[in-house]
């Protein structure tokens, strides 16, 4: 029936619209326009009556239902404020960050001002409770953004700049009243010398074999003063000039987090660079009988609702290293495909070499793959569902596609892609890690 009026009226106005009288008093743009409104309106006139007319059936049927409305659609859009947020941090990268790359990395030291400067951004801010003088937003899909962004500016930058907002992050959600009272306030402290920055990193990471998250080989004991602590964390950034660190420990058979401010006597640091993340100032964080005090242990008597997760800290910090990863590798594309169409052999460019292309599309593919993995783990986490399975799932994917596009990015260079007249080869160095560390970052 709706054919049948739609094609009524079209052909109406089609008859109307060729008429010579039309054609001579230049009235073919009115009748083009009469004719799609009476098409339009034809068409939906007719779904009303088909609408009146099986609603009547249905009254006379009493046994037929409706079907039930379709589920909303799925959607990945940006709110006009994450937008915001990533196009703020794009342009930090950009501005402030990817300049300092080569040299940091060469140097194997971090910016004297990047910490200072990065205030800016307001990371800090935006997990901590507004009583406290933060913007009370803890938002792990947000946070997985900033990474991103970030990351794409530069990786090891991305990771020294991220290691504060994560302790922020991880004592915003799970720290009882006095931790966060203690603690948070003091990142909101605009600080107006480098010197001056509080800063913080995570401690999960152990110089072993095979290292397993969940096997940790140092200890806390409890006694009379609070917990002493013993043990190794590699991989720790900031040159051991944080001011805190939230040290993983068994405690009791479980994995639990203590607050352990940098002062604190038998906490040494030492620097151990190494094949990626130079310009973090990685290194080993010894603790040999810390003593902490009694309230050390994060979320120590919270009530249910805020019961500390072991594994869901575990799987927030892998998300944090695939955000990362993922901007890691939309960066080596971004410079790739410019130099795949400018770059020519045997007369024409590159990129017209179908094993080029195919490199390029590919590596396209994978990292909207490994976006579209990380979002969803990071949108449940936000919602408070289950998100094990979509983090690990993320994860064994980044591992392998983002050491695959950092391997083919050197590739596509040729043998410029060995030297460092292009920062593929740090690209590639910095995804190395992703494959063999766990912890240090948080949503």
């Amino acid at each position: 029936m709706a054919t049948d009026l739609q094609g009524l009226g079209l052909g109406l106005a089609s008859r109307f619209a060729t008429n010579p009288i039309v054609q001579k008093y230049k009235l073919a743009k009115p009748a083009e326009k009469f004719a799609y409104i009476s098409t339009k309106k034809g068409f939906e006139f007719a779904q009303k009556l088909m609408a009146n007319k099986a609603k009547k059936k249905q009254q006379a049927n009493g046994d037929i239902k409706a079907l039930p409305a379709p589920p909303p659609l799925f959607d990945l859009s940006l709110s006009d404020e994450q937008q915001m947020i990533r196009d703020s941090v794009k342009a930090y990268a950009e501005s402030n960050i990817r300049p300092l790359a080569l040299a940091a990395d060469e140097d194997a030291k971090l910016p004297e001002n990047l910490l200072l400067e990065s205030q800016d951004l307001g990371l800090n801010y935006f997990a901590i409770p507004e009583a406290l003088g933060g913007a009370g937003q803890l938002s792990p899909m947000t946070n997985a953004l900033v990474a991103e962004d970030l990351a794409w500016g530069d990786f090891s930058l991305a990771y020294a700049i991220l290691s504060s907002s994560s302790v922020v992050n991880t004592i915003s959600r799970w720290g009882n009243k006095q931790q966060q009272e203690l603690w948070l306030p003091k990142f909101c402290t605009q600080a107006t010398d480098a010197n001056d920055v509080f800063s913080a990193a995570i401690a999960v990471q152990e110089p072993q074999p095979l290292f397993n998250s969940n096997e940790l080989t140092t200890k806390a004991k409890k006694n009379k003063k609070g917990y002493v602590i013993n043990g190794i964390k590699s991989f720790i950034p900031l040159a051991g000039k944080a001011n805190l660190y939230l040290v993983a420990a068994k405690f009791k058979g479980k994995n639990q987090i203590f607050i352990v401010p940098a002062n604190t006597k038998g906490l040494k640091f030492k620097s151990s660079p190494a094949m990626g993340l130079r310009s973090a100032e990685i290194g080993t964080l010894k603790l040999d009988k810390v003593q902490v005090n009694k309230n050390a242990l994060l979320g120590a008597d919270n009530p249910p609702s805020k019961t500390f997760h072991y594994g869901t800290f575990v799987d927030s910090g892998n998300l944090a290293w695939c955000a990362m990863a993922i901007g890691c590798c939309q960066a080596a594309l971004d410079y790739l495909i410019p130099y795949v169409n400018e770059r020519f052999a045997f007369g024409e460019p590159i990129s017209h070499r179908q094993s080029v292309a195919f490199m390029i599309a590919d590596m396209k593919i994978e990292i909207e793959s490994m976006r579209l993995l990380v979002w969803k783990a990071a949108s449940r986490f936000e919602r408070s569902e289950k998100f094990h399975r979509d983090a690990f799932l993320a994860h064994q994917l980044c591992i392998e596609k983002s050491m695959e596009i950092g391997t083919n990015a050197v590739q596509l260079l040729g043998g410029h892609g060995f030297t460092k007249e292009h920062p593929a080869e740090r690209w590639y160095r910095d995804l190395r890690i992703l494959a063999v560390i766990n912890g240090g970052l948080q949503l």
